[in-house]
């Protein structure tokens, strides 16, 4: 299980998912989503009561795992029983699931529009990754956005799908997306989700805790290996900020990448017009951010990535000689 999430790390950090193949066939995650639209359609009636409407949530997760682990599981079994096509096979489905390769192209692009589009380019290109108001951010403002985002997918979007997959193979690693994107769905505290969406947004919290302290140590590590990159205010960071986070989980990737960086992240910010209140990770560091920032947000990102991969590999190795 372990081999096949180093080798789908590896497939993905090269190739990626083909735009040409997500146009014909969508994503596992596009797939997933039309299943939980039907299900919030069908069982998140207004009609009902919260209790009941928080039941139906709880029913509707259920059916969403087990419909992910049922397909994936018989997917695996058949493909491993047609070699040397069907692991091959296996191989590439599964690098459908971390997202290595486009959550670096998604920051780049950040980086990429601040430094040659300016403040107006770097807001509609940070838009597409996070969900506060652009038009409220300021160049600082941007950059902290699009690391926090990088920080935060890198352990959501990565270091979790990998490690369930190791733990769990396809099933594991699919059932992690499932939910993941059921949060990312129903999982909002916005009027018609407060009861519909609580298991949703509870499971993922708890499903996410490993990653994001994985996460948080590979950015230590990632640190000592950059200039300018400090690994001791990282740890301090972690240890000082993460918990103050409104997230169990977002708090420890931001946090340590804040303090491996010498920067300020998170802090207040504006969603739908409204100010959110929030503790900055890596308080004390520099605020003033620019698209360079991002850069160096990257590198660190990219090494811990590579550490990711080395762990996996060294991982299966061991499993593969006991």
């Amino acid at each position: 299980m372990f081999l096949l999430a180093f080798a789908a790390l590896i497939v993905e950090r090269f190739i990626g998912y083909p735009d040409w193949v997500y146009r014909r066939i969508g994503h596992p995650v596009t797939w997933i989503g039309r299943l939980i639209s039907r299900l919030d359609r069908d069982w998140n009636r207004e009609a009902d009561d919260f209790a009941t409407r928080k039941r139906m949530g709880v029913f509707a997760l259920l059916v969403i795992l087990g419909l992910t682990i049922v397909i994936a599981l018989a997917i695996e079994w058949d493909l491993r029983a047609i070699p040397p096509l069907g692991p091959l096979l296996l191989v590439l489905l599964a690098a459908s699931l971390p997202a290595q390769k486009s959550l670096e192209e998604h920051v780049e692009a950040v980086a990429h529009a601040m430094k040659y589009g300016g403040l107006e380019a770097g807001r509609k290109a940070v838009s597409r990754i996070v969900g506060r108001d652009p038009e409220k951010l300021d160049e600082a403002a941007v950059c902290r956005a699009a690391i926090e985002s990088l920080a935060e997918n890198f352990s959501d979007g990565v270091v979790a799908p990998a490690f369930w997959m190791g733990i769990g193979g396809l099933a594991g690693g699919a059932a992690y997306k499932a939910a993941n994107t059921a949060d990312s769905m129903i999982g909002h505290k916005l009027p018609r989700y407060q009861a519909f969406g609580w298991a949703a947004a509870r499971f993922d919290d708890l499903i996410n805790l490993p990653a994001s302290r994985l996460s948080a140590l590979l950015f230590v590590v990632a640190a000592a290996f950059l200039d300018r990159a400090s690994p001791k205010n990282a740890i301090k960071a972690v240890f000082r900020d993460a918990r103050h986070h409104r997230s169990p989980n977002a708090g420890w990737p931001e946090a340590a990448m804040a303090g491996a960086l010498g920067i300020a992240l998170a802090g207040p910010r504006s969603y739908g017009g409204a100010m959110i209140e929030a503790r900055f990770m890596g308080e004390g560091g520099r605020t003033q951010l620019t698209y360079e920032d991002i850069r160096r947000a990257l590198k660190l990102a990219r090494v811990a990535d590579a550490l990711l991969i080395g762990l996996f590999g060294l991982a299966a190795w061991i499993i593969w000689q006991a």
